[in-house]
């Protein structure tokens, strides 16, 4: 069975860049019953960190960002590529981007266990179409 491969919606909040922030708000997320289809959270400098929120449902998202004061971003896309894992499934991703000139932004890939792998692709805006028509979106 190949890749699939699709488009995705996400959120970011900038928190202080300090213990327990992602923590905060992950544990108002699992309290609200809102299951993640990915995170990811990494320092944006200036005593901030950055929290990346790939999920289905936009609005309980919105409304724990509202119960705790964080200043959500507009809604951003990405390109989530799941399949089998095999060796060399990112490079096959990243070789049909090259080819179409495409430029990665951030990528970041995982095995997920029991046989199967996932990764999450950010192209610029102006990119994304030609992007997901590379990757047979």
């Amino acid at each position: 069975m190949g890749d699939t491969v699709r488009q995705v919606d996400y959120y970011y909040a900038l928190v202080p860049d300090r213990p327990g922030e992602g923590l905060k708000v992950l544990g108002e997320l699992k309290r609200a019953g809102v299951s993640l289809v990915a995170y990811c959270g990494f320092p944006a400098g200036r005593g901030k960190a950055q929290l990346d929120f790939v999920l289905e449902d936009a609005a309980a998202l919105r409304s724990v960002a509202k119960r705790l004061g964080l200043k959500l971003s507009a809604r951003k896309r990405a390109l989530l590529v799941q399949g089998e894992d095999r060796a060399g499934a990112g490079a096959d991703v990243l070789e049909n981007l090259a080819r179409q000139k495409i430029n990665v932004v951030a990528g970041q890939a995982v095995c997920a266990g029991a046989g199967r792998w996932g990764m999450l692709l950010w192209v610029k805006p102006a990119a994304f179409k030609r992007a997901s028509k590379a990757l047979g979106v």
